[in-house]
């Protein structure tokens, strides 16, 4: 697993270093996962069925899940405070493990009685949304509350598809898109405490089928035009951006639309999360526009935690730049080199006059 540092401002050079390597896995590793309340902490899992969570600033593995997963492991989700996480697994359990003390919470065999992969997510209640199939093929969608595992809160039947349905979910609107892998369109539903639970909204659709979907964090839509969500759709040479937008005659600020939101601060340091301690993600405003905050740059420091110090070593990259390079120092240069691009054209034209006007004189027509 390599962690790798992308500036705001324009890099000066291609980066070509990772800040870290996080080196455990035996076999490919094809999920990773943030941490939602504490800082720098990192969870991976890999086709040898284990899942590790490693602190990044110190690029030490501090938890590592190696016999709770008897075979691949589709997905893992983080709950809404980081203290437990959510798994599919080929051998169609979907498992609750609280990854601190190394044990599974609870566990389900088969939600969907189908052959074929699944995926879930927690909701913000805590309940779990998953996708699968049904025996005969059928996708499926269920709603499970963890501590009743036997009876689902609801199941509904989709359509005939092979497509596994990839759940992407706001907890802001309490909002579940689905799409499928291959599929043309997104499905999505609104989670309630009211029957039946999972409300059916709409359906975009669109002509070429996707290849896989990417799903933008709230803190980069555009609150002015009323969006609520952005995917970037993956075709075979081009990845298409799809804004879902509410239609508003007022250009006021929407409250109703977007209620405060998860930030980019953490609520809790690495230590303080392994210690035991649980925290609710700090949240912000879009009333204004998310405005980034000056200093959001990563750093890798051996046995100690993200500092203010520029990482040391053969590792750095140029894309971190010292903290006294800002915003308003690339703009000056950015101007001064704008002001010596146009005095080098005059000079040119200036050269150019002379050299029309030697040659009159040598050819004896001035």
């Amino acid at each position: 697993v390599m962690v790798w540092q992308i500036p705001d401002h324009i890099a000066l050079r291609s980066i070509t270093d990772p800040i870290v390597v996080l080196e455990g896995h035996s076999k490919r590793v094809g999920i990773i996962s943030w941490h939602p309340t504490a800082r720098n902490i990192l969870l991976s899992a890999g086709s040898d069925n284990m899942i590790i969570i490693w602190n990044v600033g110190t690029g030490e593995a501090l938890i590592t899940l190696d016999d709770l997963h008897s075979d691949l492991i589709y997905n893992v989700c983080w709950n809404r405070n980081g203290s437990l996480i959510c798994t599919t697994c080929k051998d169609k359990k979907v498992r609750v493990i609280d990854p601190r003390e190394q044990r599974i919470i609870a566990e389900k065999l088969a939600p969907h009685e189908g052959m074929r992969p699944m995926r879930a997510v927690f909701t913000r209640e805590g309940n779990i949304f998953t996708t699968g199939f049904t025996r005969m093929s059928q996708r499926e969608l269920g709603l499970w509350d963890p501590k009743t595992f036997d009876e689902p809160i609801a199941l509904q039947e989709m359509d005939t598809s092979n497509g596994v349905l990839l759940p992407f979910y706001d907890p802001d609107s309490n909002i579940v898109y689905l799409c499928g892998k291959g599929d043309s369109s997104i499905r999505y539903f609104e989670i309630t405490d009211e029957p039946p639970y999972v409300h059916y909204i709409s359906t975009f659709s669109s002509k070429e089928p996707q290849r896989g979907m990417g799903f933008m964090t709230k803190r980069g839509l555009d609150v002015s035009r009323c969006e609520i969500a952005r995917f970037f759709k993956l075709h075979e040479r081009k990845c298409e951006p799809i804004t879902m937008t509410v239609p508003r005659k007022s250009d006021l600020f929407q409250d109703d639309l977007y209620p405060d939101t998860q930030g980019p601060d953490a609520a809790l340091d690495a230590e303080e999360w392994m210690s035991g301690k649980n925290a609710d993600p700090v949240l912000i405003s879009l009333r204004d526009g998310y405005i980034p905050p000056k200093n959001r740059e990563l750093k890798f420091a051996k046995k100690n935690m993200l500092d203010n110090k520029p990482p040391l070593g053969p590792r750095r990259s140029y894309s971190t730049c010292e903290s006294n390079f800002s915003r308003v120092t690339m703009e000056e240069l950015m101007d001064e080199i704008k002001s010596l691009k146009v005095i080098v054209q005059s000079q040119e034209r200036r050269i150019t006059e002379l050299e029309n006007k030697l040659s009159k004189f040598t050819n004896g027509t001035a």
